[in-house]
C-alpha cells in the first residue's frame, strides 16, 4: 500500500495562482453578491473563461476524448479556489458529477464519447439528475423515473443542483429494459426544470419534471449503477476540497478583520479569547486540509482506501466547513450579519455542502462499516 502524497506540486500550485487569478478579476466579491440577487443560476462568461478557456471542464477526461488528462488531484485544487470565492458556477455538477458518470460508461461508444468531448471542451454544460443529498456507498435509491419502450422518460426528481442553465441532463431511470442511465437535452419537449428556493444562492437547486421526454440511453444496468456510485464517490471526495476553501477564506477574513477592528484601543485580534478561537480553528484547517488531499490522491491513484479516505474527508471538512463559517460571521459582530457582507454566502455553501452528498453523520456510519468499527448497542 502506497503513502498518500498530501504536498501540492508546482504544476498543482501554477493551476491554483491561475485559477485563484481568474476568479479575482472575474468573480470578485461584488459580482458573486449582485450574481446572487440574479434570475441566472450562473455568470456564463466566467463558466466559459474557467471551464472552457482555462480548460478545466476537461480535467478528468483523456486526452484522446478532449480533455486535459488530469486526475483528482488537479480538480481538487480547482475546487478549492471556487470553495475560496464561493464562486457561483456548475463546476461540480457538470465537470466532476456529470464528467465522473460518463466515464464510467463505454467510452468506446460513439455517443458517449460526443458527449465527454462536449462537456470536457466547456460547449455543453451537464448535471447528474440525482437529489444533491444522495450518499456515495449506499444502495442507490429506487429511480423516480420510468423509461418507456418508446425510448421516452417520466417522473420528476428535486433537489438537483446544476439543473438550471444545463444543457446535458443525466437521467437514471427504469424500465422495461431495466434500470440505466440516459441522456437528456435540456430543451427537448417534455423536459421542465423549475427553480426551488435554495439556502445557498451560489449553488441554485431545481425539480427535473420529464413528461414523455426523449432520451438516450448510455449505460445498461450493472454498468450505470457502477457509474453512478463513482460519480457519487468522486463528488463527496471533491467536495472536501472545496470545503476547506470554504473554511480557509472564512479564517483569513477573520484574521484580517480582527487586526483592523480596534476596542479599548487595540485591535481586538489581540483579546486572548479571540486568539484561542482563531487559533483552535487554525488547527481544524489543518486537519482538513490533510483530510481533503488524502481523498484527491485516493482518487488519483485509485488507491483500494478509496471509499475510506473519503468518508475520512466528508465527515471531517464538511463540519470544519461549517464552524469555520460560523466563527467568520460572529467575529465580524454586527457586519458579518448584513447582506452586503459575503460572510453570509460563505456560510450558506457551508450548510447546504454539509447534507451535500451525504452528511457528516451518515459518513461516519458508512467509515463505522468500512473499517469494521460497529456501532455501541444499548
Amino acid at each position: 500500500m502506497s503513502t498518500p502524497d498530501l504536498l501540492y506540486s508546482e504544476a498543482e500550485d501554477d493551476l491554483r495562482a491561475a485559477v485563484r487569478s481568474l476568479l479575482t478579476d472575474r468573480c470578485p466579491t461584488p459580482a458573486v453578491l449582485a450574481q446572487a440577487e440574479s434570475d441566472r443560476p450562473y455568470d456564463p462568461a466566467v463558466w466559459r473563461a474557467l471551464g472552457a478557456e482555462m480548460g478545466t471542464a476537461g480535467l478528468l477526461v483523456p486526452d484522446k476524448l478532449g480533455g486535459q488528462g488530469a486526475t483528482a488531484r488537479e480538480v481538487a485544487v480547482v475546487m478549492e479556489e471556487l470553495g475560496r470565492a464561493v464562486a457561483p458556477v456548475p463546476y461540480l455538477t457538470s465537470a466532476v458529477l456529470a464528467v465522473s458518470a460518463l466515464l464510467g460508461c463505454d467510452t468506446d461508444q460513439d455517443a458517449v464519447a460526443r458527449l465527454l468531448r462536449e462537456l470536457a471542451g466547456g460547449r455543453t454544460t451537464g448535471t447528474l439528475v440525482l437529489p444533491l443529498p444522495g450518499t456515495p456507498g449506499e444502495e442507490l435509491p429506487p429511480a423516480t423515473v420510468r423509461s418507456g419502450r418508446e425510448g421516452t422518460l417520466s417522473g420528476e426528481v428535486r433537489g438537483v443542483a446544476g439543473a438550471l442553465g444545463a444543457e446535458l441532463l443525466l437521467v437514471p431511470a427504469d424500465g422495461p429494459d431495466g434500470y440505466g442511465l440516459h441522456a437528456v437535452t435540456a430543451t427537448d419537449p417534455g423536459v421542465t426544470v423549475t427553480a426551488l428556493t435554495s439556502l445557498d444562492l451560489t449553488r441554485p437547486l431545481a425539480t427535473v419534471t420529464l413528461d414523455r421526454a426523449p432520451g438516450r440511453r448510455v449505460a445498461g444496468t450493472d454498468r450505470a449503477r457502477s457509474a453512478l456510485r463513482r460519480a457519487l464517490l468522486t463528488g463527496a471526495g471533491l467536495l472536501a476540497s472545496e470545503q476547506l476553501g470554504v473554511a480557509e477564506w472564512c479564517l483569513t477574513e477573520a484574521v484580517r478583520h480582527t487586526r483592523e477592528r480596534h476596542q479599548f484601543g487595540r485591535p481586538i485580534g489581540s483579546f486572548q479569547a479571540l486568539k484561542h478561537r482563531m487559533a483552535a480553528l487554525w488547527l481544524e484547517l489543518v486537519s482538513a486540509r490533510a483530510a481533503a488531499r488524502h481523498a484527491a490522491d485516493a482518487l488519483a491513484a485509485d488507491s483500494p482506501d478509496i471509499e475510506v479516505a473519503v468518508a475520512v474527508a466528508q465527515a471531517y471538512c464538511a463540519e470544519v466547513a461549517v464552524h469555520a463559517a460560523e466563527e467568520c460571521v460572529q467575529l465580524h459582530g454586527g457586519i458579518g450579519m448584513t447582506w452586503e457582507h459575503p460572510a453570509h454566502l460563505y456560510l450558506k455553501r457551508a450548510k447546504s455542502a454539509e447534507i451535500a452528498l451525504g452528511t457528516p453523520g451518515r459518513h461516519r456510519q458508512l467509515l463505522a462499516g468500512l473499517v469494521d468499527l460497529p456501532a455501541p448497542t444499548g
